[in-house]
């Protein structure tokens, strides 16, 4: 797990261990259960989050607050829109 963000977030999804495209499928799936504006924090592990985690935001429309990488991951902080 990366380091503590320090920005609130109102769910968090573990798809540490999961490849592509499952870690995007899962944060499309819980992301419909939040409001608008909140955020959830989602922890991935597989390369491939890296490109498709910004891309599924910009697609989407949701907003990408931060992606902090760690040696065992990447944390996101994804904004509902």
């Amino acid at each position: 797990m990366g380091y503590p963000c320090p920005m609130t977030h109102h769910a968090h999804l573990d798809a540490t261990g999961l490849l592509c495209p499952l870690p995007v499928l899962k944060t499309a799936k819980r992301l419909q259960a939040l409001a608008p504006g909140e955020v959830l924090r989602v922890e991935t592990d597989d390369p491939a989050a890296l490109i498709d985690m910004p891309h599924f935001c910009t697609e989407s429309g949701h907003g990408l607050l931060s992606q902090e990488e760690s040696a065992t991951g990447i944390t996101w902080l994804i904004q509902k829109t």
